[in-house]
This record gives structure tokens, sequence and C-alpha cells, in this order.
């Protein structure tokens, strides 16, 4: 049966050209729209739009009257670590008290706290918190959202974590993307033997993510006092063996070479970028990887917000995500980042808003099916309340602004 969104005040994030799976540079800039539109659904697919002059027909079709409303593509949030076992208030206020973050993870905190509490939490447990927070994120108007491993750090809890993510697969009506980030920090028992921890991940724990079909990807966070240029190309080429892709957190608080690595290994995305050189920059422009900002980490950590201005200025594709996670943003609201990234980093609307939609499907290897309103795409939509125009969603930060998230 199929379905029809009518009287739509404005229809925008429109790509007609379905081979068309990233935006760079200019192209950033432009948000086709169009206006007093209807949209057409069939099959959970989008099988047409125009003008309401235009509208075929409607017999006894559902109808969904969006008078005075915007109609979007959902949001894509291609970084998240969404399965996570209690929150890290105390380290938020030993910030306050100032902290830097490396300061309180030298001190037991950060990832290693997060991961003790993970650990000694069940399964269920896990998967029941991270269903409120994928609720959450839909009422913000999310629609596919990848989800990472890395509070584990041990055989046994990284599987759970990947274990939790594949059951909300099969669960949600979101579509979800599955990371694993077991390269996320060294444990403590295997402290002054990181390559034997990374030995563990590669010899003892791919196996069984290949068996079970856990994950999509794979990640190392290589950064310093974490995981050097060498660790994140041994585990990007053991993903590859096992056929993972990489996605990789680089360049959040030094440029170590992870750029070019992860460049060099075919990453889909490189996430963070707090931190760029120029060089870094150029090398982008060899690459097909998806350069990923992540604005809301900046400002919960008061830590630089990447120089996305400069990157879109010089031709090159952008994508933005939430970082979404118990340590340095703990929140999964993508109108947020693009207020942040139009307030802080200069962005356009159109810019943010492809940036969380077209690119950031790219980011997340699904831009042939979600991002854009475009015939034969999966029909994950975003109604907006009745709102003067899409310039407002990130103007008023403090609302949600979303009426209704359609879904296939």
């Amino acid at each position: 049966m199929k379905k029809y969104l009518v009287n739509i005040k404005q229809l925008t994030g429109i790509q007609e050209d379905i081979s068309k799976l990233k935006l760079k540079g200019k192209e950033m800039g432009i948000l086709h729209s169009i206006d007093n539109a209807y949209l057409e659904i069939e099959n959970g697919l989008i099988a047409g739009f125009g003008k309401m002059a235009n509208l075929p027909e409607i017999n006894d079709s559902e109808t969904i009257d969006c008078s005075g409303k915007i109609v979007l593509p959902a949001w894509c949030d291609s970084h998240t670590h969404l399965v996570f076992a209690g929150t890290r208030e105390t380290e938020f206020v030993d910030r306050i008290n100032g902290l830097t973050y490396e300061e309180i993870a030298a001190r037991g905190g950060g990832i290693i706290n997060s991961a003790k509490r993970l650990q000694s939490a069940s399964e269920e447990e896990l998967y029941q918190a991270a269903w409120t927070r994928l609720e959450e994120i839909k009422s913000y108007g999310t629609g596919a959202v990848e989800i990472k491993s890395g509070y584990g750090l041990s055989l046994d809890a990284e599987l759970k974590i990947l274990r939790v993510i594949k059951r909300l697969k099969a669960d949600s009506d979101l579509t979800i993307k599955s990371t694993f980030l077991g390269a996320h920090a060294v444990p403590p028992e295997f402290k002054g033997n990181k390559d034997g921890y990374l030995d563990m991940l590669i010899d003892k724990v791919l196996p069984i993510i290949k068996e079970e079909n856990l994950a999509d990807y794979i990640d190392i966070f290589c950064e310093t006092n974490y995981f050097t240029v060498a660790d994140a190309e041994r585990i990007m080429e053991a993903g590859t063996k096992y056929g993972l892709q990489s996605k990789i957190h680089v360049n959040q608080f030094t440029s170590i070479g992870g750029i070019q690595a992860g460049i060099k290994h075919n990453a889909l995305s490189l996430d963070h970028l707090e931190v760029m050189t120029d060089q870094d920059i150029t090398d982008l422009h060899t690459s097909e990887t998806m350069p990923t900002a992540l604005p809301s980490c900046s400002f919960f950590l008061k830590i630089p917000f990447a120089p996305v201005r400069k990157m879109i200025d010089e031709g090159l594709a952008i994508a933005l995500a939430t970082d979404y996670n118990p340590g340095s943003t703990p929140s999964g609201k993508i109108p947020f980042v693009i207020s942040l990234a139009c307030i802080y980093q200069r962005l356009t609307p159109e810019e943010a808003i492809n940036a969380v939609t077209m690119n950031s499907a790219y980011a997340m290897g699904i831009s042939d099916t979600h991002g854009s309103i475009t015939v034969g795409k999966k029909a994950n939509l975003i109604i907006t309340k009745e709102i003067s125009s899409y310039n407002y969603i990130p103007y008023a930060f403090g609302g949600n602004h979303v009426e209704r998230v359609v879904l296939g």
C-alpha cells in the first residue's frame, strides 16, 4: 500500500542522482528543496515526490498532512558508543575543578572506568539501557546509527557489547551498523604489554566476531598515550583479513600520522580531527575516506573544534556525528551538533544538514540507501513541527523541533 506525505511546507534534502554518494566543498552549501510538496512512499522506499499541483490521484492510500511542516531525510549518526554501563558525572566535576581528560584517565578514570562498570553489567542490563538511548535519539530525528564497542576491554566484555548491538539491530526500526573498537585503551591487566593485548584482540576476538557476524567495521584510538600509527596499521590489516573495513579515531589531541595511515588502508572514515596540520588536510584530498568531526565532544571537553570550515573551503567533504558516550559526549542529539557546527565552526545550516545526512550516511557505508530524498532510497524521514524554515533547527537549539520520524 502506498502512503503519501501531503501539503509539505518544504521538502528538503533532495538528491535526484542516486549515484551521488557524498557532497564536498561548495556542493555542501546546496540543499535542494521543493515548496508545497508531496512525497510518495511504497514498500518502505521513496517512490516519488513533487509539487502538490502534480499530486497523483489518491484512492484509499494513507496520507499524513504536513501543513506548515518541513520534511527532511532522517539524521545518520555515524559515530557513537551508545552501549555503555553507568555515567561519569564525577569526572565532569573533576574537569570543572581543573583536571584534564588525560589526567583523569591517568588516575583510572575515563575509558578504564567505563570498562570496569561494563564488565560487571549483564547483557540484559546493557540492552535495556541502550534501547532507551535508541528511542531517545530517534525522538530527535536520528534514523540510522553506528555503535562501537570499546568499553569492554576484555574478550568477554567486548563480545558482550557486540552481541547487544546485534540484538538492537534485530529489534529496532533504526538502521544500525556495528563497529569493533577493542583497541580503545590498554586495560590494566595488560599494562606494559600493549602488544599482548593487541594479540588477544586479533587472535582470539576477531575470529569469534567473524563466526557470529558481530561487526561491520573495525576501529582503533590512534593517539598519543593510547595506540601508535604502527598499532593502527596492524589493527586495520587484521580487520581487512576478517572482512572489516576501518573507521578510526585520529587527531583528537595530537597529529601523529593517523590520517595518512587511514588513507593508506582505505578507511571509510577518519573521526575526531580536532588537531589538523596543513599536510593532514592536503593528504585527505587523495582519498575517498570521509573526514568526520564531533562538535559536541569539543564542546563538552573544552578542546579545539575540528577546522571543518577550512576543510570545506579547500574542497573536502565533511560528516558530523555525536560521539554519544558516557565520558566525553553524554548526548546523542544531532540537532545540537548542527547548532554547534553553525555557531563554533561557521558552517551554514545547509552544510551542517548535509553533513549529518548525505555525508554521514557515506561514513556509515549506507549512502546508496540513506541520507537524502531520492527515489529508491529508504523512506527514513523527519517531519518537523510547524517551524518557519530549516534554519530554525540550529537557531533554536534548546528545543526538539521534530514532530514525527518515519522509518521505512
